[in-house]
């Protein structure tokens, strides 16, 4: 369980980390305008939910020595 704990939680956090870095969906100004001030705070908040359970998860694994 402890391996399943710390890969998962690596997973939830490399994923909550592409998830707030592409939230503005703006692709540098190249595919027209990004996204709206509320849609990209839903998603910021979704990816911090992500990295913030990732790090329980590690904490959890860390803890079953």
């Amino acid at each position: 369980m402890k391996t399943f704990f710390q890969i998962f939680g690596g997973t939830l956090i490399l994923l909550g980390l592409m998830a707030a870095a592409g939230s503005a969906g703006d692709c540098d100004g190249k595919c027209g305008p990004g996204n709206d001030l509320a849609t990209m705070m839903i998603i910021i908040a979704g990816s911090m939910m992500a990295m913030g359970l990732g790090g329980v998860m590690l904490v959890i694994a860390g803890k079953n020595n």
